[in-house]
């Protein structure tokens, strides 16, 4: 429900809404390389669907990468622009993901039914050291409304002409708190508004500002990207309409 002090901008604020679809990440009792889940399920970490005739991802130095994040689509409530089947996949490099050393990979409907790689012997429990994930998750998925985000370049609401931090100077304690719980960005997600703790990547440069992200990895009691950061796939409405992910990228930053 929207703060009283809110209500003049409610009408206009809805126009800045944003289907999103929160995921639910609960870890799994077994060990990472043990991973009991289906091949096709979504998961962070785990064994991984690859099929058998598809170039396995490598890092800049030739070592094979780490699958972190596992999206099938059939699992997943229906967003504008998204894929309604196919597996979406974020691999980094076991050494350096911190320098965005990652690939991001679409298995389309046509390849599930491909033979799979079954022998990952080439990839050590050891190469999960420094992976920003430290336990396998199966993920879950519920379709919701973001209604905004104080760090997100795209939420460019303004309140009777100020922006959103010049606004929260003049709120007392309790209404600053109910606005940044009312425009909370954080968590793992697919879509919606993006949280960062330094700055929105998009806002560089002219031609990413409109990209749409495609997922968020927050920090939680299993997960941190450096320190208390987040993990992020941006990619343009065009080339997730046209499932081409080749132009898709991650970006993560920390505190």
């Amino acid at each position: 429900m929207i703060p009283e002090f809110l209500k003049e901008f409610e009408e206009d604020l809805k126009k800045h809404e944003r289907e999103v679809i929160r995921i639910k990440a609960e870890p799994r009792k077994e060990a990472i390389l043990e991973d009991k889940l289906n091949l096709k399920d979504s998961k962070f970490l785990g064994i991984p669907f690859y099929p058998k005739n598809k170039k396995y991802p490598r890092d800049k130095k030739e070592k094979p990468m780490i699958m972190v994040a596992q999206l099938n689509f059939e699992q997943i409530p229906a967003l504008e622009y998204f894929p309604k089947e196919g597996i979406l996949q974020l691999f980094l490099s076991p050494t350096d993901w911190y320098d965005e050393d990652a690939t991001i990979i679409y298995h389309s409907k046509e390849e599930l039914n491909q033979e799979l790689l079954e022998d990952f012997s080439f990839i050590a429990i050891e190469d999960y050291e420094e992976m920003p994930i430290y336990k396998l998750h199966q993920l879950f998925f519920e379709k919701d409304i973001d209604k905004g985000g104080s760090e997100d370049s795209q939420f460019d609401f303004l309140f009777n002409g100020e922006s959103y931090w010049s606004f929260t100077e003049n709120l007392n304690e309790t209404q600053e708190t109910q606005f940044h719980e009312y425009f909370d960005a954080s968590g793992h997600k697919i879509g919606g508004y993006a949280e960062f703790t330094q700055a929105d990547p998009r806002d560089y440069t002219s031609e990413n500002k409109e990209d749409i992200q495609l997922l968020q990895i927050d920090t939680d009691e299993h997960i941190m990207f450096g320190d208390s950061g987040l993990g992020h796939i941006f990619i343009s409405r065009e080339s997730l309409r046209l499932k081409d992910f080749s132009k898709a990228y991650f970006y993560w930053d920390c505190c």
